[in-house]
């Protein structure tokens, strides 16, 4: 038995190292769309109405890509899930760097889905460092597989110019730049799982669980289908939510800086503090949730999520401070509900059926954020930005009920 916690613990370690290394690449992947998505679109279609699609389309993607990377890590496990799945979003980037030589929308929009498996594969990675990770940590390895993603995330939205002055230079739209360095972090980052990520982590995790006496396995299981559905389904209302705000006015924020003149330098500089408040705090999270449990911090996301909102509502669009407090506010609260979340299905679901339950959970979050991305697009056209950030404060206060209707 020592020898197989032994094993267990290597196993670990090196599955968080090489998530660590796939994701310090991915991050700078997921970035591209995030800084410059909603702007191409502005720019290829000429008209603020669109700049919604971008966020829309990737996270659609990304819902497809949740689904199916969960079902193809629940049968061959992680290491070819997520090999695919960086694969199909690098793909997907390439194509969106040809749609912006060409001009052409149709093939845009087609990559904007296939891109969207990269940011699906980012954050299903998350649930492969808890895999073999001991129920007291789950948080703290959770976190330590986001947190990583950190370097590139926040590096990425910085090298706009930078990658945008290299597009240009090949007589290419600037804007596909960032998208350029994304074809290169995600597929780098589909190698370093595909090649490295051995042994499996859930597959290892099945095989240890297998050991166990059947009667030991029957009594957690029936633990498990007593409290299981409640759980996952109010770790998922919260993520959903979670999700759909953040994306709204994170989607939003580029298009709303550059009607006020601000330039790109000054949007990759505040959409790095909010993907730095993203990533940044998990260990602190993820540490917080081990120790006070997920509801709790639950709860915390959904008042921060509240302060975001009634900040952007009322801060003006000429303060870079206030538009970065907002949008570091806004990371923080997603941060939150995102490893919190992710703690509870992950402690909730059992092994036979762990990977394609978090792959459909992410598939509900990747909707939601769809849906933000593109309802942020009408509200901005139709209203404000300010009213933007005030239904999506409303909408983060509702996660205090639902807590309270899935009372324990």
């Amino acid at each position: 038995m020592s020898s197989s916690t032994d094993k267990q613990e290597q196993v670990y370690r090196k599955t968080i190292r090489v998530l660590v290394g796939s994701q310090l690449m991915a991050g700078a992947g997921l970035a591209a769309g995030i800084s410059v998505g909603a702007l191409l679109a502005e720019e290829m279609t000429g008209s603020t109405g669109a700049a919604g699609l971008p966020a829309a389309l990737f996270t659609l993607g990304s819902a497809i890509a949740a689904g199916l990377v969960g079902r193809i890590s629940q049968s061959h496990g992680r290491r070819i899930g997520l090999g695919i799945g960086y694969s199909v979003g690098a793909t997907g980037a390439a194509g969106i760097v040809l749609a912006a030589i060409l001009g052409s929308l149709p093939l845009l929009f087609v990559s904007l889905l296939l891109y969207g498996s990269g940011t699906a594969t980012n954050l299903q990675a998350r649930y492969a460092g808890a895999d073999l990770a001991k129920p007291s940590r789950r948080g703290r390895a959770i976190s330590t597989v986001l947190v990583a993603t950190t370097l590139g995330a926040v590096l990425g939205p910085n090298l706009i110019e930078l990658t945008g002055s290299i597009a240009g230079s090949l007589g290419v739209r600037e804007l596909a730049g960032p998208f350029m360095l994304a074809v290169l972090a995600y597929g780098t980052a589909g190698v370093v799982v595909f090649v490295f990520m051995r042994p499996d982590p859930l597959l290892m995790a099945r095989a240890l669980a297998s050991r166990v006496s059947q009667q030991t396995k029957d009594q957690k299981q029936t633990t498990s289908d007593t409290d299981s559905r409640r759980t996952v389904r109010l770790a998922a209302a919260a993520m959903i939510i979670t999700q759909m705000v953040m994306i709204a006015i994170m989607t939003m924020t580029p298009i709303h800086m550059r009607s006020h003149e601000h330039s790109l330098a000054a949007v990759g500089l505040i959409i790095s503090i909010h993907i730095a408040a993203m990533y940044l705090p998990s260990p602190l999270t993820g540490l917080l949730v081990d120790r006070f449990g997920y509801r709790r911090i639950l709860a915390s996301g959904g008042l921060i999520l509240l302060a975001t909102g009634i900040l952007a509502s009322v801060a003006p669009a000429s303060s870079m401070i206030l538009l970065g407090v907002t949008l570091g506010l806004l990371g923080l609260g997603w941060n939150f509900g995102l490893i919190a979340g992710t703690a509870a299905v992950t402690q909730a679901t059992p092994l036979s059926r762990r990977a394609s339950t978090q792959g459909s959970v992410d598939l509900a979050v990747s909707l939601a954020g769809a849906t933000g991305g593109m309802g942020s697009g009408f509200i901005m056209a139709s209203s404000s930005f300010a009213m933007l950030g005030l239904v999506g404060g409303l909408l983060g206060l509702a996660i205090l009920p639902l807590l309270i209707a899935y009372r324990e």
